[in-house]
């Protein structure tokens, strides 16, 4: 089916809920008209270039031939434009050859291209990452050398971290660095599941790799970050021999069949230390950061991909008798049931935006905010919303597609509708860039306790500053209001449960952690929602402002209704866990 990418409801989401507005005093070229025309662009790029390799990138999938990687056809010439159009270049610094724009609008563009094909543009996501990394880390040397390439997108990046005995747990990682005894070093271990490790659509690949060094300590204290090119390179850039790198395998894999997921093998390649020797994890973690909100849009793309197939489905499918007109051989949009599916896909997908897009703005803000008390506020915030923006989103990711081949009933099940890959291809995001369990863990082990509870705090305050706007607004904006209050008293009470039981009886904190999560991503979701309705009060299209007021209405009543319920098996407790031991489970 044909991709249309979503402008509209980007832009409107950019303003009303994530507050873009904010923005204007730190990036004064980001005016509204800049902002669409980039969205714009992109679009016409996501949905005219991008997209129509998605399905053929699934069935074909990228291939190993001779040593060599070979990216699905057709990925390299798109790769080609999206590199020409300059779109690498967005939020980076200009003085490696960036533009400067926000992040947020980043994070708003990269949506519409995991949208159009997530294989393809996963190779351009890790090259972010591996900028933000350099930007922060990296030796003058290293940003002059590599940088400029890297935002051009002449050159790609990498994150290389997972080995076969240790995948969450880097701790237990044995690769290893040993000085050369020329000021650099040599890299030598397996890497696995490493997203386009080895391609053919750049000219080069810089990858960063957590390593050991001799004689380091035990544990994360012993590992470093490195970089080691596939092609060496000299002072000038120019490209020389190649690095002792190579491909073991490609992964088989449930979707993504596009993006060539490496086996990575360094046999000796000569590398470079990146930062400080033993802080590989800390560096590392600035480009995990930045992926793990690029994955959040990853989620939100891949369930406005499936939603709109599943829209154009049930608009184009006649079956039974349409309840409201009583005409026989309706079209499956006609039935109650499939119109209230598709709404509330579509502000789940609206909600998650929301969320990515308002943690963009706040990194914006911890970087550009005016004094350096908005600068630590936002901050907080960008840290407290990262793993919900990552593990709610991707949770939505799956279920809107699950929804999707519902839609489609048995053509749903079957491979060319093309349902089916939404869903194969969206299932990887809550498990890469740290799983979502892991994500749950982080919120409740450390981000609750951020600012000794002021990241928490100001959230909570800030939707309680959105209940005061929406009590004084519109009446038709009522039920909402009532819903979200009665939401965020129960996960105000949640919250303060899990803060003293992170403290005092951590099993039971961390057995409520994932519940936690989600009940705290509905809510916020739904004050994504409930800004939206309330900014589009503004809005000259009277269809589209009733639609946003009616998409939190529904929310309101569909998800925040159940919020007070959650409650219970946030605070179970670990108890009855302890006494499922293996073998009462069946071991």
């Amino acid at each position: 089916m044909t991709f249309r990418a979503p402008v509209r409801d980007i832009a409107f989401s950019l303003r009303h809920a994530a507050g873009f507005d904010r923005l204007a005093a730190a990036y004064p070229d980001a005016d509204a008209d800049t902002v669409q025309a980039v969205l714009e662009a992109a679009g016409d790029l996501a949905g005219e270039v991008l997209a129509p390799l998605n399905r053929s990138g699934d069935l074909v999938g990228a291939k190993l031939e001779n040593g060599v990687v070979r990216a699905a056809p057709g990925f390299g010439e798109a790769y080609a434009q999206f590199a020409r159009g300059g779109w690498n270049s967005l939020a980076a610094d200009p003085a490696h050859g960036g533009q400067g724009l926000p992040k947020c609008l980043e994070v708003g563009v990269f949506e519409m291209f995991h949208a159009a094909n997530m294989a393809l543009s996963l190779c351009p996501m890790l090259t972010l990452g591996a900028i933000e990394a350099l930007a922060h880390h990296g030796s003058d040397r290293q940003k002059v050398l590599y940088l400029p390439r890297l935002v051009s997108g002449e050159w790609t990046g990498t994150m290389n971290l997972t080995e076969p005995q240790s995948g969450s747990d880097l701790s237990t990682i044995t690769t290893m660095a040993t000085p050369d005894g020329a000021g650099g070093w040599t890299i030598t271990g397996q890497k696995i599941y490493i997203t386009w490790g080895d391609h053919d659509v750049a000219d080069n690949i810089v990858h960063l790799i957590l390593a050991r060094t001799p004689d380091a300590p035990a544990g994360v204290k012993g590992i470093s970050l490195f970089l080691a090119p596939k092609i060496r390179v000299d002072d000038t850039g120019a490209l020389g021999e190649a690095n002792a790198l190579r491909v073991g395998g490609l992964e088989h894999k449930l979707g993504i069949h596009g993006s060539p997921t490496c086996v990575m093998l360094f046999e000796g390649a000569k590398a470079e230390l990146v930062g400080q020797q033993g802080s590989g994890l800390a560096h590392m973690f600035t480009m995990m950061n930045a992926a793990r909100l690029q994955v959040g849009a990853q989620g939100v793309a891949i369930a406005e991909r499936a939603y709109q197939q599943a829209l154009a489905f049930a608009l184009e499918r006649r079956q039974g008798r349409s309840a409201w007109t009583g005409q026989a051989s309706a079209p499956l949009f006609d039935h109650p049931d499939v119109r209230r599916t598709l709404t509330l896909m579509k502000a789940r997908i609206e909600a998650a935006r929301g969320i990515c897009l308002s943690t963009a703005v706040a990194a914006d803000l911890a970087t550009h905010g005016a004094s350096e008390d908005e600068r630590l506020a936002a901050k907080l915030r960008e840290e407290l919303l990262t793993p919900i923006a990552k593990a709610w989103s991707t949770d939505i990711g799956v279920e809107v597609a699950s929804q999707g081949v519902q839609i489609h009933g048995g053509m749903g099940f079957i491979e060319e509708t093309g349902a089916a890959q939404h869903y194969r291809d969206a299932r990887i995001a809550p498990i890469y860039e740290g799983t979502n369990g892991i994500q749950a863990i982080d919120l409740v082990g450390r981000k609750l306790g951020l600012g000794e509870g002021q990241a928490i705090g100001d959230l909570m305050d800030d939707i309680r500053d959105t209940l005061d706007a929406l009590k004084a607004g519109d009446p038709a904006l009522a039920l909402v209001s009532s819903r979200l209050e009665t939401a965020l008293n129960a996960v105000s009470a949640a919250t303060a449960w899990m803060i003293e039981r992170r403290l005092r009886a951590l099993p039971d904190a961390l057995s409520g952690a994932t519940a936690y999560l989600k009940m705290l991503g509905d809510v916020v979701g739904g004050w994504m929602l409930a800004k939206g309705a309330l900014g589009a009060a503004g809005e000259a299209d009277a269809a589209w402002a009733e639609s946003k007021r009616a998409l939190a209405r529904v929310y309101a009543e569909a998800v925040l209704a159940q919020v007070p319920g959650q409650a219970a098996g946030v605070m179970l407790g670990a108890a009855d866990f302890a006494a499922m031991t293996a073998e009462v489970m069946g071991a």
